[in-house]
Parts: C-alpha cells; structure tokens; sequence
C-alpha cells in the first residue's frame, strides 16, 4: 500500500500551473434544463478508450429534477445516460427502471461496452437500502444490459460485488454525517489491466479502526472466479483527507496512471490543498505509486472560485469532464440559504479539457 503523505500533498497550494480557467457564464450550458447532473463516467471499451457508436459518445451522470436546494439531490439521485455529439447532448432517459436498485437511491460506479458492441456491464453504488436500514450504508453492485439504439434494456439482477471487510475497509452503517463527514465504501470504478488481462474494480473507501478523521484510502478488488475478491488499499491518505473519491486508472506508455477527485475541505488541518483532480503514477498496478507533479494535484479549480467544478473523469484519451458546481460567488460563501445556492449551482457539464500525460507528470493542454 503507498502513502499519500501529508508534505506532499501540501505543495499543491504553490501549483499554478494545475490551476483550471475561471467558469464564465459561456461555459455553464444545460445539458438538461429540467435536471441538476453531476458525477458522470463515460461508456468505455474493456482497454479503457471512450466507445464512440454512430459518432456519439455516451456517458452515464447522476441526475434529479430541479428542487429549490440542490443540496438535497444526493438524497434522490439516480443514474441518467446522455451522449454528445457533433450536434451537443442528447438525453436518453434514466439508465435503470424504477425501483430496480437495491437501495434508496443510486450513486457514482463505471460502465464498459463488450466487443460485440451491445452487451454493456455497470457497477454503481447502492445507498442506502431499500425499506429501512442505515441511511448512509453503500454497496458496490454489478448488472449487465443491452445498449441498443441509444438505451439500455434487458438489465440482469444486480449482484453485490464487494463488501467492506472490517480489516482493510470500514462498514458504512451511518444514520448522518459526523462533522460532515460520512464514512465511504462507493464509486467502483472497472479496470482491465492490459498487462495481466484481469479485472479489477478500484472503490472510494474508508480505513478499518483508525481513529483519524482523516481515513480516506482507495480499495482494490480483483475478479476471482466469478467473484470479486478484496484486497489492501492501493493508497492511503490516513492523516491526510478522508475521501478519495471516483478512482480510476488510465495506462499510457507502460505507465499505470490513477485519478482521483478530492475538496479542498477534507483535507486535515494546515495542509490547505485546493479542491482538485488529483493523481498517482505506478510502473505495476500495487504500485509503488507516486504523486503526480510532486504533489499528487492534475488540475484544480481556480483561486478566485474555489467550489466551481468537482468530480473530474480522465478518459483513456486524456480528455477531462467534470460537472458545473458552485460557479461565480466572487469569494461569497455558498452559506446556508439555499436559494443562494440555487442561483449559483451548474448542475451541468463542465467544459472538457485535456491531459498531457508524461513520466510522473499531467499536465493540462
């Protein structure tokens, strides 16, 4: 397991050149003017490149109907396709039938399209569960459909993927944040290691018995047989930030290259990183990792508009999305009102932009 060391997540403070242009009006377009989005992954090929099918690319957000705190949508989110092309998004309805997850609402996972073109495999996060239980309790699924003409049918029954074990990752069994806070075991996100030819899924998760707020650690399972066997973070931030999130490896060049997203606010006391796409290079899948640009930061939002954009995905391309989140406070506090917040959230896709990837560096193009 190698360590995401407090000292070298601190020079991401001094880092311009990982700093992000400012959003402008320009920028935040609707996707969907009926819907707040926000966390997506692309519909990729097993090696990890975009799949591209009559010229479209699709891609899978969280989405919810416009409600008057937009705050309130992770309570409620499900997972929506849409895909671009040379005339802009299109939508193409939410990706699963009411009431066919196992939880009270879907969160973030990864999704591949099989070569012949049509059988799509998802993972996503259940939360919560269905009639009753803890509130905040996530569970990694998998499900296989059919992507034809631009929506996905005949899905199969969701079949529970990895659970957290009580050694290497802690059970999320919450009724409500603490601090804040919530405990994580979410966001699969599927890797095909060209190397090896197995199958891996990389989760946000949180370290068993530690007494540090700050417990955040990226898992690791690995297909075995026709399950999915757990195995020890590949990186741990214990100290550090509590909340690696949406993990996923692109390969370039013989190198293993892992993302992450992270916000400025779970980092631990002094270290005053900014809210970022952050990352780790490897010659070997477990590593050991190192920080990309010394520091671990890709690309960050701006100083004058810290909250603009989160949950940034690398494509195997380079290319970069991520979605419009508090845009132009001009150093206002979002605060409490949530009416405030309502006139500031993008709820839609960020601009893209590109990675170049080399060595131990990603710099944006």
């Amino acid at each position: 397991m190698s360590v995401w060391r407090r000292e070298d997540a601190a020079r991401a403070v001094a880092d311009a050149a990982a700093r992000l242009p400012v959003i402008l009006a320009k920028d935040v377009v609707a996707i969907d003017p009926a819907r707040d989005l926000w966390d997506m992954w692309p519909i990729a090929r097993r090696d990890g490149t975009t799949a591209t099918i009559d010229g479209r690319q699709y891609w899978f957000f969280l989405a919810v109907p416009h409600a008057p705190d937009p705050e309130a949508r992770h309570d409620v989110a499900r997972i929506r396709l849409y895909s671009i092309g040379a005339d802009g998004w299109r939508d193409h309805g939410n990706a699963f039938p009411d009431g066919f997850t196992p939880g009270t609402r879907e969160w973030s996972g990864s999704a591949w399209l099989h070569e012949d073109g049509e059988t799509l495999t998802m993972h996503f996060t259940a939360a919560g569960a269905a009639g009753g239980g803890p509130r905040f309790m996530q569970r990694l699924f998998e499900t296989t459909g059919r992507l034809v003409d631009g929506r996905v049918t005949d899905w199969g029954e969701p079949i529970e993927t990895v659970r957290a074990d009580g050694h290497w990752y802690a059970p999320t069994e919450q009724d409500a944040p603490v601090d804040d806070r919530i405990k994580g075991f979410r966001d699969p996100g599927y890797f095909h290691d060209p190397v090896t030819a197995r199958e891996h899924l990389l989760f946000t998760g949180s370290a068993a018995g530690e007494a540090d707020v700050h417990d955040g650690v990226i898992g690791l399972a690995t297909r075995d047989g026709l399950g999915w066997a757990v195995e020890a973070p590949l990186v741990s931030a214990i100290g550090v930030n509590n909340e690696l999130e949406r993990p996923h490896i692109v390969v370039r060049d013989g190198l293993y290259y892992l993302f992450w997203s992270t916000q400025a606010k779970r980092f631990a006391a002094g270290i005053g990183a900014p809210t970022g796409l952050y990352g780790m290079v490897a010659d070997d899948l477990r590593g050991p990792w190192r920080p990309l640009n010394g520091s671990g930061l890709v690309a960050a939002n701006p100083v004058e508009e810290p909250s603009q954009a989160y949950c940034w995905w690398v494509t195997g391309e380079g290319d970069v999305l991520s979605f419009v989140d508090y845009w132009g406070l001009k150093d206002v506090a979002r605060g409490t009102d949530a009416a405030f917040r309502r006139a500031h959230f993008g709820g839609t896709a960020a601009p893209f932009f590109r990675l170049n990837l080399k060595g131990d560096t990603a710099r944006i193009e």
